[in-house]
């Protein structure tokens, strides 16, 4: 049995001009160890260590700098939490007044009893009886989207969904990406015109679904979940092809926010959404993505 197979070189893929043109806007990448400044006048923060009274890199990443503050973001790393950042996390286990979630940090995150809300929007203190519902409410493998309340000592993350447009998620597809891929923004929940919405959670999770209608906005803050709702052909290629998109982006290392994954969706429409799936489509749509970013922001 033989198939063919298309093989692209990276020789005939990459256009050396543009990629020379752009060396001066790309920034310097730190190896660990390597020296970043003298320490004087600087304090040092998260990524860096001090020797010799110099600051260096403790990990491979890009340099930043607030005032005086000098950091090292790395290039890969777990999700390192902020609060009032948007996350789309997993139930892991259920505890005592408490939910024990994934999201992609190096510690499970916490989702207290108190900080979700209740079925009907009730405003009451929590009883014994919600604490022996809680499986009811959400369950191990349930997936939610909530917002970073608190940060403890020990980096253990406290979400809280007391907004209607948090709470348990339905039927969609969920895509892992970097979190240091994910751009932050002021909205992370967006309805893009191809007929999907998606949730860009800071720390990598996203989560593609159909787009809501008007009747049933809100009710992503409660516990109800359509699964029984039948979802046209349609509505699931749509969001296959957008998380093929998200998945090209990625790829590519370019930064994902709602306009570069409509970019991405919108170039991507001269393949069939399995096609997506290959390298030469994948540096294609990246390619494009990035051209036209680039001639949007001039």
């Amino acid at each position: 049995m033989s198939t063919n197979a298309a093989i692209e070189l990276a020789l005939d893929r990459v256009d050396w001009r543009d990629l020379a043109a752009q060396t001066d806007h790309q920034p310097r990448v730190y190896t660990p160890g390597e020296v970043l400044m003298p320490e004087a006048g600087f304090m040092r923060g998260h990524g860096t260590f001090v020797e010799d009274e110099n600051i260096k890199a403790s990990v491979a990443g890009v340099i930043q700098k607030v005032n005086k503050l000098i950091s090292v973001r790395p290039l890969k790393s777990r999700y390192v939490g902020e609060i009032g950042d948007v996350v789309v996390a997993r139930v892991s286990e259920v505890q005592q007044k408490r939910w024990r979630v994934d999201t992609n940090s190096r510690l499970d995150s916490i989702l207290l009893l108190s900080s979700v809300n209740l079925p009907g929007g009730e405003l009451r203190r929590r009883s014994a009886e919600d604490e022996q519902m809680m499986r009811r409410y959400l369950d191990e493998g349930d997936l939610i989207s909530a917002e970073v309340q608190n940060i403890f000592e020990e980096g253990t993350l406290s979400l809280y969904t007391r907004s209607l447009k948090y709470g348990k998620l339905s039927q969609g597809i969920l895509v892992k990406v970097f979190p240091a891929l994910v751009k932050r923004r002021k909205m992370h929940f967006h309805n893009l015109p191809c007929g999907a919405s998606v949730i860009l959670g800071n720390n990598g999770y996203i989560w593609i679904s159909p787009t809501k209608g008007q009747e049933q906005e809100g009710g992503e803050g409660g516990f109800a979940q359509n699964l029984n709702e039948h979802v046209p052909r349609a509505d699931r290629e749509v969001i296959a092809r957008l998380r093929n998109s998200i998945l090209a982006l990625a790829k590519c290392k370019l930064m994902i926010y709602d306009t570069s994954i409509q970019y991405a969706y919108e170039e991507s429409l001269r393949y069939e959404a399995h096609e997506l799936l290959q390298q030469n489509a994948i540096y294609d749509i990246g390619q494009q993505t990035q051209a036209r970013l680039r001639d949007a922001d001039e």
